[in-house]
């Protein structure tokens, strides 16, 4: 029903407006589910094989949902994409592309797909449900995670990327809400939508940047031809904004966002936290850039297993915290 005094749509069965938090009307007739014209119409195109539960939420490019398999029991979430987008022969290509290039990695950090289907204009992928939601449901929620957790996912992303690169296949837009978790914290990497794969000819004329502004490298951001460095430089975004709760470039508009990527430096992780970060300046420069995300991953791992950096007198020189910080910042700068 709608609520009487702000007009928002709620379950009938609610006994509360969601909005405004005023109580709702009884009413006697059976609850109903809202009108979803989308929902009717994926059901139909998926038929008996998957059971549609309800919408998740939306992204820029697909509507989500979540579903069961009619056989198996298993959730999965079937991905939409927009139904204006899928009017327009790239983007429909962009996501076929996703469940091919997805489809080839075989790997326990990417995200696997299980199905891809085209009805009509409605055009869908299914893959694994992950209960532990995404790293920006996390950052939203904490802002900060701790060093060991920050190494933990950076080194499982570090990981997927070191085996989607051998395999021929760049990302491009590493970021929070492309990295899911399952119930035991493990990373699952999701969404190749943009990611380039040497299996593929080009879809994205030169000049044009593709990626989210905050994540993007200085190449993408000047709409250069990319490769796996620029993945190795969106884990040290994610690195640094796991351990300092933001991101290390922002800017009132995706301009200024890109223009500092390409002309200005990160500020050092121990300027902005300078909580135990005794001995850092000493260290830095003894910290080889990172050369791939191979390299990125050994480093990590290292930051998962260390408690924190002793001198030969047994006291902690360097936290492990901003050690972390700096093998973030050193990705950026390399």
């Amino acid at each position: 029903m709608f609520c009487p005094e702000c007009g928002t749509w709620s379950r009938a069965a609610a006994p509360r407006c969601t909005r405004c938090n005023v109580p709702l009307p009884e009413v006697l007739a059976p609850p109903i589910d809202i009108p979803d014209e989308a929902l009717r119409e994926l059901r139909q195109a998926t038929g008996n094989r998957y059971t549609v539960v309800k919408r998740l939420g939306s992204g820029g490019m697909a509507h989500v949902y979540l579903a069961r398999h009619a056989v198996l029991g298993r959730p999965l979430v079937i991905k939409v994409l927009h139904r204006s987008l899928a009017l327009e022969p790239e983007m429909r290509e962009r996501f076929r592309r996703e469940a091919e290039a997805a489809s080839r990695l075989v790997h326990p950090y990417i995200c696997a797909i299980a199905d891809m289907g085209t009805s009509g204009d409605l055009e869908y992928l299914a893959m694994p449900y992950y209960a532990g939601g995404s790293l920006a449901d996390l950052l939203s929620r904490r802002k900060t995670v701790s060093a060991g957790t920050a190494a933990s996912v950076a080194a499982q992303v570090a990981t997927a990327l070191d085996y989607a690169h051998r395999h021929g296949v760049v990302h491009r837009d590493i970021k929070p809400d492309n990295i899911l978790f399952d119930e035991d914290g493990n990373v699952a990497l999701t969404d190749f939508g943009i990611a380039t794969a040497r299996f593929h000819g080009r879809l994205t004329a030169s000049g044009r940047a593709m990626g989210t502004p905050h994540y993007m490298s200085p190449e993408q951001a000047m709409g250069r031809l990319v490769d796996g460095r620029s993945d190795l430089y969106a884990v040290g975004l994610l690195l640094y904004e796991m351990l300092l709760g933001h991101p290390p470039f922002d800017g009132d508009d995706s301009y200024a966002v890109g223009y500092k990527h390409v002309h200005e430096a990160p500020v050092a992780p121990e300027q902005v936290d300078t909580r135990g970060t005794g001995g850092a300046e000493r260290d830095r420069d003894e910290m080889p850039r990172q050369t791939g995300v191979g390299s990125l991953r050994s480093r990590l791992r290292t930051c998962r297993c260390a408690r924190g950096v002793s001198d030969q007198h047994g006291r902690r020189r360097v936290p492990v915290g901003p050690y972390c910080a700096r093998v973030g910042a050193h990705a950026l700068l390399s």
